[in-house]
């Protein structure tokens, strides 16, 4: 797998197909397919009513339940940046994945926020990872919504929110925490090692 990931074009019933694009390139359109709705929408304790509210009201974000489908970890949004394109340059890639209100949300298996927790507080090399707000049982998280508007007036972390990486299966692969733990680990090495010099030549 090389470079940051594409996510394709899909047939969407009632709904006309949007375009595919760089995660990083806002300038685009962007939604989630059937397929990713009904993921979403199993977080949901009343999944059909879910569905009905996006079919009347596609543009507006959602408020969904932790812990039944997903869990999340919200970043900084610079931050997040980096453990992403950690988890794709050199990891298994990830799942979905939104912005709002500034912050990277990172959709997570269930159970991820608890361990994730425990993790960062226990271990040592963890310390320099920034605070990441994990979200899982009992949490509740925006999502942003299943459309978005060509020429929306939203910009990254502001307004509505939006997608990065949209849901487009019914059962997505999601990072577990020892996954996302890596990714923040190597993600806050990252500049250090840039600004490393480059060792001189000995003899």
């Amino acid at each position: 797998m090389s470079g940051k990931p594409l996510f394709p074009s899909r047939p969407r019933p009632r709904r006309s197909t949007l375009l595919s694009v760089d995660i990083w390139t806002y300038q685009s359109v962007e939604y989630v397919t059937v397929a990713g709705e009904a993921w979403l929408a199993s977080a949901s304790e009343y999944p059909r009513s879910m569905r009905a509210l996006w079919e009347s009201r596609p543009w507006a974000p959602s408020v969904l339940p932790c812990g039944r489908a997903f869990d999340v970890i919200s970043m900084p949004s610079l931050f997040g940046r980096r453990v992403l394109d950690e988890l794709w340059a050199s990891g298994p890639g990830c799942g979905p994945v939104a912005v709002y209100r500034g912050r990277t949300l990172l959709f997570v298996q269930p159970g991820t926020a608890a361990r994730l927790r425990r993790l960062l507080a226990w271990e040592e090399w963890a310390r320099d990872v920034p605070p990441l707000l994990c979200h899982g049982r009992g949490d509740a998280v925006t999502v942003p919504p299943v459309q978005r508007m060509v020429n929306s007036p939203d910009s990254p972390g502001l307004g509505a929110g939006r997608w990065i990486v949209a849901p487009e299966s019914r059962e997505p692969w999601l990072p577990g925490a020892s996954v996302v733990l890596w990714a923040c680990v190597r993600a806050t090495r990252e500049p250090a090692a840039r600004a490393e010099p480059a060792a001189l030549p000995t003899g």
